[in-house]
C-alpha cells in the first residue's frame, strides 16, 4: 500500500528540509526529504523510522497495516519499518514495547529521536537520522544508553522491516583453495528452525541469497554471519537498498560472531546487522552506525553472477 505524508509545506525544491506530518494513522511525525528520497519517523512510538522511499514511489519498507496508527499498551507490536533492539535476543528484555512517545531533538542537518527509559531493563534508546542534501543516502546512529546502577553487556541490533516480494543479499568472505587455506574462513549460524533445504536459499559461493514468498504456508527462516565486508542488501521491484556498518575483526559479537542476520516469514524479510557485544557501565551508552542507500534499476538477482554484475557496481 503506497502512502504519502500531508504535511502543509509543498516538496519544492532538491535541498534538504525537515519537517512535522501526519503518517499513516499516527498524528506525529518528522519527515527529512530531498529531491531523491523521503524518510519517515513516527514521534507517537518508537524510536521507528517508519518509511524510506524515493519522492513518489512505494516504501522500501513494510508497513503492518493492521498496527498503524496505534499507541499505548504492554505488547510489543511489529509495526514495521526500521527499529534498535539490543541483543542477544530474550523475550524479557528485547521485546521491550515501543508503544510510547518519543522526545525529538532537531537540528539543522539531522533529526534525534529519544525513547522513554525502558523501565524493566534500564536501557534507552536513541535513534540519529541524516539524510543527504542531494543523494539517496542516510547515515543512521543506533544509540544504547544504560541509565541503571550496573553495567551490562549488550549489542545493539537494527533490524529494517523490508517490505515483501525481494531477495537479501548475504556476501561471505573471499574463498580460498584447498589445500592452501586449512584454517577456517568464517562463521554461518543457523538457528533451530533453519532449513537448508528450503528453496527460498540460494547458496553460492561468494553470496548467500534469501527470497522473501508471501504465501502463507512457508515456514520462518533465519541466517547470521561474519561480514567483514561491512554490508548486506535488499533487492526489490527494480530497487535496491543496502545498508552498510564497521565490522570489526577483533570484536566479540552476538550469536555466534554475526555482525549480519537475515530473517524471513510470509509477510516480509529483516535485514539486520549488529555491532559488538559491549560491557556498558552505568550513565555510558554504545553506539552503532549503519549508513543506508537506494538505488534504482537493479534487476532481482539470482545467484553469484547477478549480484557481481549490478550490485557490487553499486557499492563501488
Amino acid at each position: 500500500m503506497q502512502r504519502h505524508c500531508s504535511c502543509e509545506n509543498p516538496f519544492a525544491s532538491s535541498r534538504l528540509q525537515i519537517d512535522r506530518c501526519p503518517y499513516g494513522g499516527w498524528t506525529n511525525c518528522v519527515r527529512l526529504r530531498n529531491g531523491t528520497v523521503e524518510l519517515i519517523a513516527t514521534l507517537d512510538v518508537g524510536p521507528r523510522v517508519i518509511r524510506f522511499s524515493f519522492i513518489g514511489g512505494e516504501n522500501e519498507f513494510k508497513e503492518c497495516d493492521a498496527q498503524l496508527g496505534q499507541t499505548g499498551g504492554k505488547e510489543w507490536r511489529m509495526y514495521g519499518g526500521h527499529r534498535l533492539w539490543h541483543a542477544p535476543e530474550d523475550k524479557s528484555r528485547t521485546y521491550y514495547p515501543d508503544n510510547e512517545a518519543v522526545t525529538l531533538e532537531q537540528y539543522s542537518d539531522f533529526v534525534r529521536l529519544i525513547q522513554p527509559v525502558e523501565t524493566t531493563t534500564g536501557m534507552q534508546k536513541e535513534i540519529d537520522l541524516r539524510l543527504a542534501a542531494d543523494s539517496a543516502r542516510v547515515e543512521v546512529v543506533h544509540r544504547l544508553r544504560n541509565t541503571s546502577p550496573a553495567a551490562v553487556e549488550l549489542a545493539p541490533w537494527a533490524l529494517s522491516v523490508m517490505a515483501p516480494g525481494g531477495v537479501a543479499i548475504v556476501p561471505l568472505p573471499s574463498r580460498g583453495t584447498h589445500p592452501e587455506d586449512l584454517p577456517p574462513g568464517n562463521v554461518l549460524t543457523l538457528w533451530r528452525f533453519t532449513d537448508m533445504s528450503d528453496p527460498r536459499w540460494t547458496w553460492g559461493r561468494k553470496y548467500i541469497l534469501l527470497r522473501q514468498d508471501m504465501t502463507p504456508a512457508v515456514k520462518p527462516q533465519k541466517i547470521g554471519a561474519a561480514v567483514p565486508d561491512g554490508w548486506i542488501g535488499y533487492a526489490r521491484a527494480g530497487h535496491l537498498f543496502v545498508k552498510t556498518f564497521r565490522h570489526d575483526a577483533g570484536a566479540s559479537y552476538p550469536d555466534m560472531g554475526c555482525s549480519v542476520e537475515a530473517f524471513t516469514d510470509w509477510e516480509m524479510l529483516e535485514v539486520e546487522t549488529l555491532g559488538p557485544l559491549t560491557n556498558i557501565g552505568a550513565g555510558q551508552a554504545v553506539e552503532h552506525v549503519e549508513t543506508w542507500r537506494l538505488f534504482r534499476d537493479v534487476p532481482l538477482p539470482h545467484n553469484d553472477g547477478d549480484v557481481d554484475a549490478h550490485v557490487l557496481p553499486k557499492l563501488k
